[in-house]
């Protein structure tokens, strides 16, 4: 797989390109985690409240045992206690969905703040680059006789603006016909640059 082009100077572009796509990923991923755990100190008084509310309610059932154990009116004053803990039990379960809301809202926040970001640049990058890799992986192939490069210089011909075409030769369809190597070679230089190749050394 040819992943860099031939080139110093668009090799180093691409590298570059490359780096910069990866410390933007790293950034961003750094960003939403740093949200998801800003948004998860909401989540404190949730916790507190499940723990002062679990911990009343088991204080009150402790007192209704204890009460109902008085000879002929225990039952009845422990009553109360146990109402007084089913609600205490409600009011801890008031701050568990609290904490379970505020743990999906850092989830969901944490991931739109670090995705977002990540997939446009991934969108606009990764489909250039792939394509640049299709494209040179597949040209290196037709690289290994000289006579490979009659194809790059027909393409060259299909392809190349004219003026390009012009400052190789004035007649490059008729020098390509007569087997002219330096005319050859000239335009499959141009087609193979365009692929981030360069011609093969002889």
């Amino acid at each position: 797989m040819k992943i860099y082009a031939d080139s110093e100077s668009r090799r180093l572009l691409q590298q570059i390109g490359d780096v910069a796509v990866l410390g933007w990923i790293y950034v961003w991923v750094q960003l939403a985690f740093v949200v998801r755990n800003a948004t998860l100190t909401l989540a404190e008084p949730g916790e507190q409240i499940s723990e002062a509310g679990g911990g009343l309610a088991e204080q009150l059932r402790k007192a209704g045992t204890t009460v109902g154990d008085v000879p002929l009116i225990g039952d009845e004053v422990r009553t109360p206690f146990d109402g007084a803990g089913d609600a205490a039990d409600r009011i801890a379960s008031a701050g568990d969905a609290q904490v379970a809301a505020v743990d999906d809202l850092a989830f969901w926040l944490g991931l739109a703040v670090g995705a977002i970001p990540v997939l446009i640049a991934l969108l606009a990058y990764l489909p250039r680059r792939w394509a640049f890799i299709r494209q040179a992986t597949a040209g290196r192939q037709f690289l290994d006789a000289s006579e490979d490069l009659d194809l790059f210089a027909l393409r060259a011909m299909a392809r190349q603006p004219m003026h390009r075409l012009a400052k190789v030769s004035h007649d490059p369809a008729g020098a390509w016909r007569r087997g002219d190597e330096p005319v050859i070679h000239a335009l499959a230089k141009l087609e193979l640059a365009d692929s981030g190749l360069s011609l093969p050394h002889r």
